[in-house]
């Protein structure tokens, strides 16, 4: 096990209509002037940011709103959000939706109190030294950025999707409601799925020796996901099913399972240039790619790929080889994501063989992995991959 650091100082207030505490949870932690972020007609629809609204009333806090976020967010809606800060004078971001909701809210805290522009920060050039607190009220179990330190956000100028992880981005508190997640579409709640067994996966698959404890950590994540998404799919009422899929998708991504061992997130990477280009839904992007690279990299270390298929998979090893083992593995996992409705070819989540070479040259610094490091030429082999029938 590495030497590692870990802190994770989110409040968690988990459970049925929690939303209610919103404004007390806004000053709890020192915000008087809120700004609201959301993305488009559900969280009206369903009369969640009415009675986010009313809890914010109720406790004497101020707000403005910012509406408008789409699935892999754009930086237009953070300069708006930055500017709108900064012009009434709010001291407190809250985000009321998924990952993209919130992790708008992240880059917009990131941005107020400095005097460049916030993308600085997500391209490497300056590092967030001072943000606005934020929180916020979960509604998709998915990206995990509920309790991680890490957003995404795409720039619209050149295209460019990337990532940013900073002890400044973990929520001060995270409002979980797992009713909330009743009114999902299938699709999204697959991809959300995909999304979390993902970022436990990119952590999974590591050099690092001598780790059982995290791996057992992540397989058990993994299980329970897979069989609460089978149920939650069924019945869109299972409140055990969904909770357990909310708590799951925040356990994927706040480092827990991460600690102490090198990660991976080749397969992000990647799946972040077909989502900037296609606007394909991040998860679906990572339904293709995880799949893809596995089939090029496990041989770097077959007995990991064997150990993921038993423990998670419930492969039968008996008759067959380690490789026949850890293939099998891999075909499993695909055929979960297929059954829940996810792509699984490039094509299907909406890309073209025709634009492999510069999906691969567009991957952030010209490589990308740590399991096994890719270079460009590889990268576009993986996507080929994805790209075969």
């Amino acid at each position: 096990m590495l030497n590692f650091e870990f802190c994770s100082p989110t409040k968690f207030v988990f459970g049925k209509g929690m939303q209610s505490r919103v404004g007390e949870l806004v000053k709890e932690f020192g915000g008087t002037r809120a700004l609201i972020v959301y993305g488009g007609g559900s969280v009206v629809r369903s009369g969640l940011l009415a009675q986010v609204k009313d809890a914010l009333d109720a406790a004497g806090v101020p707000y403005e709103e910012l509406g408008g976020v789409k699935p892999n967010p754009r930086s237009d809606l953070v300069y708006e959000g930055i500017r709108i800060c900064r012009e009434k004078g709010l001291d407190f971001v809250l985000p009321v939706g998924g990952g993209s909701a919130i992790d708008t809210a992240k880059a917009i805290a990131d941005g107020v109190p400095y005097d460049g522009d916030f993308w600085d920060f997500y391209c490497g050039k300056a590092k967030v030294t001072k943000a606005l607190p934020h929180g916020c009220v979960l509604t998709i179990p998915a990206a995990g950025s509920e309790g991680s330190n890490s957003s995404v956000i795409t720039k619209i100028e050149g295209n460019l999707k990337r990532g940013l992880s900073t002890e400044f981005h973990r929520p001060r508190f995270a409002v979980m409601n797992p009713e909330l997640t009743f009114t999902l579409p299938r699709y999204q709640l697959a991809c959300g799925v995909t999304d979390m067994m993902a970022h436990i996966m990119e952590r999974y698959f590591t050099n690092t020796k001598d780790v059982d404890l995290t791996d057992r950590l992540a397989e058990a994540l993994l299980v329970s996901i897979r069989e609460a998404a089978a149920k939650a799919m069924a019945d869109d009422h299972d409140y055990e099913a969904h909770a357990t899929l909310m708590w799951a998708g925040m356990l994927a991504h706040n480092n827990s399972v991460g600690v102490g061992r090198e990660q991976d997130w080749a397969s992000h990477q990647i799946g972040h240039e077909i989502s900037a280009k296609y606007d394909t839904a991040h998860g679906a992007s990572l339904a293709v790619m995880f799949p893809a690279w596995m089939k090029y990299v496990y041989q770097h270390d077959v007995a990991r790929f064997v150990q993921f298929a038993t423990r998670v998979w419930a492969v039968d090893p008996a008759g067959k080889s380690d490789e026949e083992i850890a293939l099998a593995g891999i075909e499993a996992m695909q055929a979960f994501f297929v059954s829940m409705g996810m792509p699984a070819t490039l094509e299907q989540a909406g890309g073209c063989k025709e634009d492999i070479p510069a999906l691969a040259a567009k991957v952030v610094n010209g490589k990308t992995g740590h399991f096994v490091e890719l270079l460009p030429a590889q990268i576009e082999e993986i996507l080929h991959i994805a790209a075969e029938k």
